[in-house]
């Protein structure tokens, strides 16, 4: 009996650990996809953004806004794909970005500069483009 409760107990840990090790992979899929569309988003940002942006999106006065402000950013991030791709006033346009390098550059943008708001997919690039008109 003692035998089969000690059984009983590896099983029921094992079956935990394998549950918990799903779950942390899940996780870290995720985690690593917003990672390489950071990593990807920061080198077109440098190539493209940086020069009027700035290389701490702190913007130029007026001309460039700064990527700084969270609470424009998080309320506005529906339209960041629009801007990329056309553009706004002295800021010029992208329009030989793809989705997925709008999506990389808006991961980035959005988490960096104290902003933190996850990831964006092509898939919602996209949409926005559709809903802004601008597709």
């Amino acid at each position: 009996m003692h035998l089969r409760l000690k059984f009983r107990t590896a099983g029921v840990l094992g079956g935990c650990l394998t549950f918990c090790l799903i779950a942390a992979s899940c996780q870290s899929t995720e985690q690593l996809q917003q990672d390489i569309y950071y990593t990807n988003g920061r080198d077109l940002y440098i190539k493209k953004c940086q020069n009027c942006h700035g290389s701490k999106g702190e913007g130029l006065a007026d001309l460039y806004p700064p990527l700084t402000d969270t609470i424009w950013m998080k309320s506005n991030k529906h339209q960041l794909p629009a801007l990329i791709k056309h553009g706004k006033n002295e800021m010029p346009a992208a329009e030989d970005m793809a989705n997925i390098d709008i999506a990389q550059v808006v991961v980035f943008i959005t988490n960096s500069f104290g902003n933190k708001q996850g990831m964006y997919t092509p898939e919602q690039v996209a949409s926005d483009l559709t809903k802004s008109g601008s597709d």
